[in-house]
């Protein structure tokens, strides 16, 4: 049903020394995962820069960190828990980083039975002046 990134303002800082684009990532979506499964759809939303777009299999066009909040809390509020991101290709340039993701999360089918949602997102993280990263487009089926 939905994939998911967050927990603070600022993701991660880029350049330490001897870290790869691939494990800040790694640990960006563990942040995210967290702020998500501990319930925190502020704290997801922390994650996007301010002028963020988050695209949804509902074809919505939500803009913004107050619409992702909202967006977030809706689905936290619907039952779903246990989010997991995991990249598959990272790309990475002076200013952005682009990933393509597997997400899944638990949640309830239609029915109310128990069931695992899943699919594939794409995320552009702008690297800040700070060295950290905040997603600027996040996108899932």
């Amino acid at each position: 049903m939905l994939a998911a990134i967050a927990a603070a303002t600022s993701l991660l800082p880029l350049a330490a020394d001897a870290e790869t684009s691939e494990g800040q990532v790694k640990s960006a979506y563990e942040a995210w995962d967290a702020a998500f499964n501990q319930g925190d759809a502020k704290a997801v939303a922390g994650f996007y820069a301010d002028d963020a777009m988050l695209l949804p299999p509902t074809h919505d066009v939500i803009e913004g960190t107050g619409g992702i909040e909202q967006f977030f809390t809706g689905v936290i509020g619907s039952g779903v828990t246990g989010h997991k991101l995991e990249p598959i290709r990272i790309m990475e340039d002076d200013d952005q980083v682009v990933v393509a993701a597997r997400w899944s999360a638990q949640g309830k089918d239609q029915a109310g039975a128990a069931t695992t949602f899943q699919g594939i997102a794409t995320h552009v993280f702008d690297k800040q002046d700070d060295g950290s990263l905040k997603l600027e487009l996040h996108t899932f089926n």
